[in-house]
């Protein structure tokens, strides 16, 4: 099975001066844990739920203050859509990550896919290795 298969479309990015309050609002009303992050249209970064609390929240800070870019993880993992899907899952069990963006050929974000898509689309042996991979502490 592709990734295009598997994964889910309609995913919106923010940009790097995007306040962080702004972020948690739109993934609250998608019920998504992740927004990528993009500029000059190439995907540059990440922020998850987690990169809110821990970076953002921190000391006091105030999080409509707060930018993507000041929290945002860099160096983005992805994979593309013609890829198979036990390759995209081998690479999120080997970084331990839970979500990936998924790009086409012509290097433009198509989708994401995620631990919940993998679930519902691969071999339970191999979600069941993913979910151990992802799950162990780092």
């Amino acid at each position: 099975m592709k990734v295009k298969e598997a994964m889910h479309t309609g995913v919106e990015w923010c940009a790097p001066d995007t306040p962080v309050s702004e972020i948690a609002r739109l993934m609250r009303e998608q019920d998504v844990g992740a927004v990528p992050i993009g500029e000059n249209d190439r995907l540059v970064g990440m922020v998850t739920d987690r990169d809110i609390v821990c970076r953002s929240c921190m000391n006091g800070r105030d999080p409509g203050m707060v930018k993507a870019h000041e929290v945002m993880t860099s160096g983005i993992i992805y994979c593309v859509e013609d890829q198979e899907v036990s390759d995209a899952l081998h690479l999120m069990e080997d970084k331990k990550i839970r979500r990936l963006p998924v790009l086409n050929d012509k290097k433009r974000m198509v989708g994401m896919l995620t631990l919940g898509d993998v679930a519902h689309a691969a071999p339970q042996a191999l979600v069941g290795e993913l979910c151990q991979a992802v799950a162990s502490h780092h």
